[in-house]
């Protein structure tokens, strides 16, 4: 469509981003979900900006299996409901492509080159390893090869002959390679037992997937062991621009991750949102936003030699937090634009959420098209897709003299300021130069229990906790380091800091450096094409050495699936009062997300998660102190073993190319062997199997009503729990580990399972049973009725402290509404569709809260909970409420948005509070029951 010819001069000053929603407007105009005023509106963005809803239909969904296994459970619920009332459940499909990544099932069971004996809780039964490895041992200047058959012998660590143009050697059935010889050669014991688990625990579930894959149309299913969806969303998934039937669009995609606006770095529109929406959008429904603000950030100098990718993510982030850009779009421009590799913007717009922008888009410009050619797409497409963008004005030029677009404000960066951060302790926002991580750490000693704080004594503050492992006597002392875990998604998806961490483990091992055994390492690549260029470039023998051996492909560290530290580390932390410190360089690091006895967790770059490793310790100043003690008695310091930004440069021009995406692409599309195995029904309803543990027939269509009614008043309701600021939808939503005491594991048991057979959280989404258990059962929940993280409550009948599931399933049994107090920013952290989910089926009505996070705001009217906020300056406290009043809330008949409602409680006051419908969809939604029922009808 020629947008700017209805456009005209408005179009040409429009923000990149906004001419997207203009076409996809323009495109999708139908009179009823998308109206002509909608496109004016978007097309007067500049008057209308905050104050009109519009919709937006995008031209693809990704999902990902923790949220696309409940998102396909309720598809096939729904055909079985739609069957029930008279209809024709075949007609049930997405109508809009969908992509299903399976990357969330991996735990780690095994680590390192020495197989634990001790299996993850929620573990399956412990199979035979199909290849077995020789133990890699690593001399200072020579290495032999990891003992495979395919393999040669050894050679000279300097040997030129690794990069000396074989790096075009076929990827066969694994991206592992001799990083000698660049033969192919089998996977690491550890990957390929960690795969066997993976499908032995959760082969129920991807059967489910299989059949979904066979039945649903316009749905494909990528299998295990491919890659991060992040990751296989970039490199794989994305178009930039779509051809279909001739027909020329721009690619634009909605996820149900938050992570999915990685692909604004490669100017593809697209952003998280709850797995309710992501289902309409599945049936066709566009996605419904207020026409938001949009800044623009303007990029200007070149970062330093020693700031890394994760280095400018965080420093854009704390600049974009206080600039206060939630809720809106961001866009780059600026010289300092096109310094930055398409890596380096797809790390930045990977972290939209921890400053809370709904996306942050770097436009198509001749950087993303020199990246498209090397990573193999076809020449033809690009010059098509080149000619179009620049038809429709969706191409940046820095060279152009065109008029820059017009923003909502102007936030500028200089990049030349960026120095070294690391993240943590507690939340990802707050940042710690690395150059005074030893004292805030013992600041952090000092401090009150709270964001930052740990409150240890004075007195105790260096105390020192002998423990015995594997023959020799370890100390442990606050700061030590007992998890590090490299991971390459997401922030850390860019090949220069995955090659920076193993230039620095190869310089290390040839300094004589080494990680102290009992430390849980792990390199979890988010694609084969990381594993590739690791091997490639020769450095995955070093990082091997020490300790960080790759554990598989998926998410694992970042949502809890670490297997649990050796016995004696733990009870010496538990027996010392230790507060051990994580390092990871993924995106999110709770207190206790990590592990539950690891209190202290800090987000870095892959270079420095190494280096900390080998340091054994937060609490060193790596200016004035060694990491270790090489050869010879020498001490190393970290700038002796940092590789040179010239280093990286030039192993990643020779190991980053265009064959890597081509082979992995073919691998992608081929699958595995155990996935192509797999049998699964055909049948067109699902033949659910009543015994199962991990898919159930949800409720959620038991009251499915063929038309709306009046919102119906909560009457007498208890407040199930009084949560303060900042509460996050893992403290919501089930995630990691089933908890032996848990709800959850009291459910399995009566099934007849063991501790063994638990499996995690996410890997059992599709039982609702499950996972309404496991909402609120997070550890660190803080509920102002227990008054110390765990997760109780207090049932007011009868005064009994309960775990959450048991006090809602009284208030249940007794006819009782219940609601949720909370503080500021309720909500806050990824999407999850069960941090919604979950409380509905808990019996809560309505949560009333000081501000949430928006996107969990609307997950909440999606599932049929009504989202309350205090009026400005009120809260509980000025309020006066204990949380152990009932409440009423009476509707009237029609809702508007933004209204104000009366609440009374049982002791006779009255208070007002805004309900937060934005828009006549949302209340529509609201009026049905949420929008699966909603969208359910329209089958009928």
């Amino acid at each position: 469509y020629n947008v700017s010819k209805l456009g005209g001069s408005k179009y040409d000053v429009l923000p990149y981003s906004i001419r997207v929603l203009f076409e996809s407007s323009i495109r999708n105009c139908d009179g009823f979900l998308v109206k002509e005023t909608d496109a004016m509106n978007i097309l007067d963005w500049k008057t209308k900006q905050n104050n009109v809803e519009v919709p937006f239909c995008p031209a693809r969904v990704v999902l990902q299996d923790f949220t696309g296994i409940p998102a396909m459970v309720d598809f096939a619920a729904m055909r079985e409901a739609v069957r029930n009332a008279g209809g024709d459940p075949v007609k049930v499909n997405p109508a809009c492509p969908t992509d299903l990544t399976v990357d969330h099932s991996l735990q780690i069971d095994f680590s390192k080159c020495a197989i634990q004996n001790t299996p993850n809780p929620g573990g399956g039964e412990s199979q035979k390893p199909t290849a077995k490895l020789s133990p890699l041992k690593v001399q200072p200047r020579k290495l032999p090869c990891r003992g495979q058959t395919g393999c040669k012998g050894p050679c000279s660590a300097g040997d030129s002959s690794r990069n000396s143009g074989q790096f075009s050697a076929q990827i066969e059935n694994t991206p592992i390679l001799c990083p000698f010889h660049l033969q192919p050669v089998p996977e690491p014991e550890t990957v390929l037992k960690n795969q066997e688990m993976e499908f032995g625990r959760n082969r129920e579930r991807l059967q489910f997937f299989k059949w979904s894959s066979k039945v649903f149309k316009n749905i494909s299913i990528i299998p295990p062991e491919t890659g991060m969806a992040h990751q296989v969303n970039l490199e794989y998934l994305s178009r930039v621009v779509f051809e279909v039937k001739d027909f020329l669009y721009p690619d634009s995609v909605v996820g149900t991750d938050s992570h999915t606006t990685m692909v604004n770095g490669l100017g593809i529109l697209g952003w998280g949102v709850g797995g309710i929406e992501t289902e309409a959008v599945m049936l066709g429904m566009p996605v419904t936003l207020t026409l938001p603000e949009v800044v623009g950030c303007e990029l200007t100098g070149t970062a330093s030699t020693l700031a890394t990718s994760i280095d400018i993510v965080l420093s854009i982030t704390k600049h974009l937090r206080q600039a206060d850009v939630a809720g809106k779009f961001v866009e780059f421009f600026g010289s300092g634009v096109s310094q930055l590799s398409v890596a380096d913007r797809t790390t930045i717009a990977n972290m939209c959420p921890e400053y809370g922008a709904i996306l942050s888009f770097f436009p198509v410009d001749n950087v993303t098209l020199k990246h498209l050619k090397h990573t193999g797409f076809d020449k033809a497409k690009l010059e098509v897709m080149e000619a179009y963008l620049k038809a429709v004005k969706l191409f940046r030029n820095d060279e152009s003299s065109s008029r820059e677009p017009e923003y909502s404000q102007i936030v500028q960066i200089s990049l030349s300021s960026i120095i070294p951060y690391v993240s943590g302790p507690k939340r990802s926002q707050d940042r710690v130069a690395v150059n005074n991580m030893k004292s805030d750490f013992q600041a952090c000693l000092n401090e009150k229990t709270g964001v930052k704080g740990f409150q240890i004594a004075v007195e105790k503050q260096n105390d020192i906790v002998p423990v015995q492992y594997e023959g020799n006597e370890y100390k442990l002392s606050h700061g030590c380091i007992v998890i590090a875990a490299v991971i390459s998604c997401t922030n850390n998806c860019n090949p220069s800091v995955m090659l920076a961490a193993g230039l620095l483990a190869k310089k290390a091992v040839e300094a004589g450096l080494v990680v102290k055994p009992y430390i849980r390492t792990s390199l979890s690549p988010g694609s084969g094409m990381v594993t590739h260029y690791l091997s490639s470039s020769g450095v995955l023998p070093y990082l091997s050495k020490l300790g960080f051996e790759v554990v598989g492909y998926g998410c694992s560290t970042c949502v809890g699936n670490t297997a649990p530290l050796p016995e004696a580390i733990r009870n010496a932390i538990k027996q010392g009062d230790i507060i051990a410190c994580g390092v990871l360089s993924g995106t999110k690091n709770f207190e206790g997300r990590l592990c539950d006895c690891v209190r202290a967790n800090y987000l870095a770059s892959p270079p420095l998660v190494v280096a900390y490793a080998i340091a054994g310790t937060v609490r060193i100043d790596f200016e004035t102190e060694p990491l270790g003690i090489g050869f010879n008695g020498k001490s190393i310091y970290l700038r002796d073993i940092w590789p040179t930004r010239k280093e990286l440069h030039t192993v990643e021009e020779e190991c980053v190319i265009s064959s890597m995406f081509k082979e992995l692409k073919e691998k992608m599309e081929k699958g595995n062997k155990r996935w192509n195995s797999l049998e699964a029904p055909e049948s067109a309803l699902f033949p659910w199997d009543l015994k199962s543990t991990y898919i159930r027939c949800p409720s959620f269509f038991d009251k499915l009503a063929k038309e709306p009614v009046s919102p119906q008043a909560i009457e007498n309701a208890h407040v199930l729990l009084y949560l303060g600021d900042s509460v996050t939808t893992d403290h919501i939503s089930p995630a990691g580990s089933i908890a032996r005491s848990s709800a959850a594991a009291k459910y399995l048991t009566n099934k007849g399972l063991t501790p063994r057979e638990f499996n995690s959280y996410g890997a059992r989404r599709g039982n609702d049973a499950v996972m309404t258990r496991g909402t609120f059962a997070n550890i660190k929940l803080l509920n102002k009725f227990i008054g110390k993280p765990a997760p109780k409550t207090i049932h007011f009948p009868s005064g009994q402290t309960l775990d959450v599931f048991e006090a809602a399933e009284l208030y249940q049994k007794e006819g009782v509404p219940v609601i949720i107090l909370a503080g500021k920013k309720y909500g806050l952290g990824s999407s999850r569709d069960w941090a919604a989910k979950g409380p509905f089926l808990l019996g809560v009505k309505a949560v009333l809260a000081e501000s949430y996070e928006k996107v969990h705001k609307s997950q909440l009217i999606g599932i049929g909970i009504a989202p309350l906020q205090f009026l400005p300056g009120e809260n509980p406290n000025t309020l006066g409420l204990t949380g152990r009043e009932q409440f009423s809330i009476l509707f009237p008949p029609e809702l508007s948005p933004g209204m104000t409602l009366d609440i009374k409680t049982s002791t006779g006051k009255v208070f007002s509070v805004i309900a937060l419908f934005e828009n006549d969809v949302e209340i529509t939604l609201y009026k049905y029951g949420g929008s699966l029922n909603f969208v359910a009808r329209r089958f009928l």
